[in-house]
């Protein structure tokens, strides 16, 4: 059961079938059934090693986010990420080693609504928040690859189905019907035999336009993958780390490329210095079983990269207070529960 485990989370991440029984062909592939393969998925989300099956949408293609740091006394800390856990529109947030302890990632529809969001946040808590939004990215949610046995990787299934001509819509109709769709799948799809067909009953639409539309959106790189979205800690992975660069601005599309090459990045982006409490322009995350594991890495491709002389620093992750995929639509706009 462990292989089947891993094959799953390894081969669906990523190009999860857009066909009417997409969980029967997942079966088909793996070799057996539509219930079993169901039925270990809500165990893994049970456990919290899988967040959810569906979308990750490319930043700022729904709706606008950013990253956000504050420097909190460590005796607040706790106080404070509960204030801060308490808005809808934050979806991740953790303690990292740093002045800057409290970093956090903010979502809406609109960018009016996310910084008032943010002011809100400075003013209950009486700290500054410092916003980092993406400027580019150069590697960043293509999946992550397990290895539950610590065995060699097996081989990924092409899950992916013939494409029909796209329906024509209107700009109008495919704005109007892609935020009621993404209203309804941010969360998740249902794990149910004909997930498609439970989304188009809550629209009042089709199945097939649902396959449709959800086409559209991944072919138009609105969804930057369609899949299972794993947990890194749940699955043993209980160490990783922020390390950011102080790059020179000509030379950081070049770096950022090659850095996010690296096998030990799961994602790397550029977002803007602040001056003088932020140097930083180049993020990237390093995932591992352990602390040694990640500074292992990080030393390593440091060393490849010849990247010794570059300013940069190591921000571990400590604490997690609240990890849960993004919500753009909010029915209450932007307040908080």
């Amino acid at each position: 059961m462990e292989d089947l485990t891993e094959k799953l989370l390894n081969d669906f991440q990523r190009n999860f079938p857009l066909n009417p029984m997409p969980f029967e062909q997942i079966a088909i592939a793996l070799n057996t059934s539509t219930e079993v393969v169901i039925e270990k998925l809500k165990e893994l989300q049970a456990k919290g090693a899988v967040s959810r099956v569906g979308p990750v949408f490319s930043p700022n293609t729904v709706g606008v986010s950013t990253l956000a740091a504050m420097a909190v006394p460590a005796d607040k800390l706790e106080q404070v990420a509960e204030q801060v856990n308490s808005y809808e529109q934050v979806n991740h947030n953790y303690e990292r080693e740093h002045k800057f302890n409290l970093w956090f990632v903010a979502t809406a529809d609109n960018h009016d609504t996310l910084q008032n969001t943010l002011n809100n946040i400075e003013k209950q808590t009486g700290h500054k928040v410092l916003s980092l939004p993406l400027l580019k990215e150069y590697h960043i949610d293509l999946g992550f690859r397990m290895k539950l046995n610590d065995r060699k990787d097996v081989d990924e299934v092409n899950t992916t189905t013939s494409n029909p001509a796209t329906e024509i819509l209107t700009t109008e109709a495919q704005l109007a019907s892609a935020e009621d769709l993404i209203e309804v799948i941010q969360g998740g799809l249902p794990l149910v035999a004909r997930p498609y067909q439970e989304i188009a009953e809550q629209l009042g639409w089709s199945e097939e336009m649902v396959i449709k539309k959800l086409k559209h959106m991944v072919e138009g790189g609105t969804i930057k993958r369609l899949g299972i979205v794993v947990r890194h800690h749940e699955l043993g992975y209980r160490a990783n780390a922020m390390v950011v660069w102080d790059v020179p601005d000509q030379s950081v599309d070049q770096f950022g490329e090659t850095l996010g090459q690296q096998d030990c990045v799961t994602l790397c982006y550029q977002r803007p210095r602040r001056l003088p409490d932020w140097p930083y322009n180049l993020f990237c995350m390093v995932h591992g079983r352990n602390r040694e594991e990640v500074l292992e890495c990080i030393v390593g491709m440091t060393e490849y990269l010849g990247a010794e002389d570059i300013p940069h620093t190591v921000l571990f992750s400590g604490k997690r207070f609240k990890q849960r995929g993004a919500r753009y639509r909010h029915a209450n706009n932007g307040q908080k529960h």
